[in-house]
C-alpha cells in the first residue's frame, strides 16, 4: 500500500491531531532491556544507547531521567516514506517561529513531537499551512 508522494497534496489534506498526554525523551545504555512497564511510542537503538519515547508518568515511575516534555502530533494522511519535502516544509515553518520539533516517520502517517507549552500553537500553524497549500 503505497503512500501519497505529492507535496502539494501532502500539505493541502494533512490534518494534524494533537495527542494526548506528555511525552519524554529517555536513554538506555547499550544492551539494556526496555522496562516492562513502558510502551514506547518510539525506540531507536543507537551505538550510545537506545532512546525511547514515552509518556512522562511511565519514565518517572521507570526512574528514568527524561528530557525535552512534549506533546505528540500525528500528520493523519498516509505519506510515502519517499515523499520528498513533506517534513521539510513543516518544520522550517515550525522554525520560522522558533519552535524545535523532533519529527518521526513510521509506516503510514508522519509524527511530530513539539514543545509541551507550544503544542497549540503549533496546532495553529499546521492548520494554516495546509490551508495555504490547498
Amino acid at each position: 500500500m503505497a503512500g501519497q508522494t505529492d507535496l502539494k497534496k501532502l500539505l493541502a489534506t494533512m490534518t494534524p491531531e494533537l495527542l494526548p498526554g506528555v511525552h519524554v525523551f529517555v536513554t538506555l545504555p547499550p544492551g539494556r532491556p526496555v522496562p516492562g512497564t513502558l510502551e514506547p511510542v518510539m525506540l531507536f537503538r543507537e551505538h550510545e544507547g537506545t532512546t525511547l519515547i514515552v509518556l512522562e508518568g511511565e519514565a518517572r515511575a521507570a526512574g528514568l531521567d527524561a528530557v525535552f516534555p512534549c506533546h505528540m502530533i500525528t500528520l493523519n494522511i498516509h505519506s510515502s516514506l519517499e515523499a520528498v519535502g513533506f517534513l521539510a516544509a513543516i518544520t522550517a515553518r515550525l522554525a520560522r517561529a522558533g519552535m524545535g520539533v523532533n519529527p518521526v516517520s513510521a509506516f503510514y502517517h508522519d509524527h511530530l513531537f513539539v514543545p509541551a507549552d507550544r503544542a497549540e500553537e503549533a496546532m495553529e500553524l499546521l492548520r494554516d499551512l495546509a490551508t495555504e497549500s490547498a
